[in-house]
Order: C-alpha cells, then structure tokens, then sequence
C-alpha cells in the first residue's frame, strides 16, 4: 500500500557519516565487478532479492541507496510501507515523481548492505532509459573505492594504504553535499587559459561538460553545433557540443576534448560549479576516490592516448 505523504527530495543532499552501512573488519578489501556501457560504469546490484540489476554508478547520488528508473519494479521489489517523493535533477521540467522505501538490502561484489533507501521512478523521463538505475553513495561514502577501468574491477578499500607507491598522482577534492569538486585549467579557445572549478560527474558518459550563463569564464568557440544533449530526471537538456583545445588535471595535459556547453540552470544544480567531469574522461585513468582524506588518485591506463570521439 502507498502512503501518499508527499515528501521533496533530492538525489544530492543526503549525507551520512563514514562509518554507517560498514561492518566489516579494518584493513578489508572487497571486489566489485563492473561493465562499461556507453562510457558509464555499470554495478550489477541485487535490490530485496531481486534479479541483478544494472545500477550507472554515480557520484552525484549522495545518499545511502539506489535511485532505479523503471516503475514496474515496484512490482517485483517488496516495496511495504512506500511513500511518495518529488525527485528534481537536471532538465528544465518539474521535479518528477517517485515512491521510496528504506527497507531496501542491497548486494553488490562480495557486499551485502541493509537498510538503505530504494526510490523508484515513476517519471515518464526515466522509464525508457537502457539501465535499471543509479547508484553511489553505498560506495564512495564509506570506502576508499578503487577503479581499475583495465580490468573492470571496483575495489572496496576500508582503509587505504598505498605505502611507496608513487605512479598514483593525488589532487585534493572537496565535497559538496557529497559531490566531489577539484580545480583544473581549461583552453576552450586555443591560448585562453582558464581555472576553473569542476565536479566529477560518473553517471554522464561525456568527457567534458561546461556551464554556459551569466557566470561563465570562457568564451565560445566559434564552430559549435547545437544538439539534444540528453535526458535528466526533470527533462531534456539542450545545448551545444564541440571541441576544447586542452584540459588539465594535476600534471596531466588532455588535447582536442570533445565537450558539450549547455545552460547551467538546466544541466546542474550544482552551486559554484563551471563544468563537469565525466566518465569518458575519467575512464582515461584508472582512479582512486578517497572522500575520507578528500582526495582522488590518478593513474593513466590503456585508454589515456585515445582520442575523444
């Protein structure tokens, strides 16, 4: 039965301790396989018993559970005790609608974790989308959670020890309602260098998205081309899409990315934020997210030489 206490949410702002949904012993590493699909890291996760499920996992889902797109599986979830939620996101619409409970047991890799929130999506955006869901927090909230886009393995790190190991490059983040933001330079236009403030977005498949606005500190290139950039969870996002003449994160310098502008108040929410990092960059590296210690390792991989499409 659904309780219709109306409640607004949002997929970024709920944020818990470290140590909460963690019992196991220090020093413990856990596997996690993955797949790539559409340049997005896919979990397959277990809700309530259910089938495996393909869950993006996201660094923008601040919370403790999943966010799942389709509303029939509320059919096949046992979904006692479910209210009714407003869920806004990126899109220029309303805030869509959704049920949740938080009841919900989880199972990922060697991972089982209990009483986390599952919000099922009763938005028309999201009932098409080719994956099941969305899912984060689980992870980099309270583990050290290593990346290896080579072998397509997420390690769980309790805590992390990488002794002598200097081939990791460490550049300090900080989160924001859970979302990890870094400083990096951006030539947009060949020799206009400029520092901007980004977040690390998983969940979108792009490399480089830049907010276009009032707060803008870049100028437009002259060959873009207008596009349907994609489908957030209050709408379609349209902007424009071309090329940035250089990227730099720490010492590492990425030329020619391929980038979207798209208006900031449709494409995030986000306070402060002049761009996004997406998973087509960051597959670039293998990577370590260390919220605890707000920081992010980088190494490059087999993929860091290939061109942008």
């Amino acid at each position: 039965m659904l309780v219709r206490a109306v409640i607004a949410i949002s997929l970024s702002v709920w944020v818990f301790p470290f140590s909460c949904g963690k019992n196991e012993a220090d020093n413990m590493t856990h596997g996690v396989p993955f797949s790539l699909d559409r340049n997005r890291v896919i979990v397959p996760t277990s809700v309530n018993g259910s089938r495996e499920l393909n869950l993006i996992l996201d660094t923008g889902m601040a919370f403790d559970g999943v966010y799942l797109f389709h509303k029939e599986l509320v059919d096949k979830i046992d979904t006692s005790g479910a209210i009714e939620v407003r869920v806004p996101g990126a899109g220029a619409g309303e805030a869509s609608t959704a049920v949740m409970i938080e009841t919900g047991r989880l199972a990922f890799g060697d991972v089982t974790i209990d009483s986390q929130k599952v919000i099922i999506s009763r938005s028309p955006q999201t009932q098409d989308f080719p994956t099941d869901g969305v899912i984060g927090w689980n992870l980099f909230g309270h583990y050290a959670v290593e990346i290896d886009y080579d072998k397509e393995i997420i390690t769980l790190h309790d805590s992390l020890v990488l002794g002598n190991d200097t081939s990791w490059s460490v550049i300090p983040i900080e989160l924001k309602k859970g979302i990890p933001f870094l400083e990096g330079e951006v030539e947009v236009v060949e020799g206009e260098r400029v520092t901007m403030i980004f977040y690390i977005d998983l969940a979108s498949g792009d490399a480089l998205e830049l907010l276009t606005g009032s707060k803008q500190k870049f100028s437009l290139p002259d060959s873009l081309v207008d596009e349907y950039l994609g489908t957030g969870l209050s709408g379609d996002i349209h902007g424009k899409t071309g090329r940035s003449a250089a990227l730099r994160i720490s010492s590492y310098e990425l030329r020619d990315v391929a980038t979207a502008f798209a208006p900031a108040e449709v494409r995030s929410k986000q306070e402060g934020a002049d761009g996004i990092l997406g998973n087509d960059l960051i597959r670039r590296f293998n990577v370590i997210f260390d919220y605890a210690n707000g920081r992010l390792y980088l190494k490059p991989n087999g993929l860091y030489k290939i061109p942008f499409d």
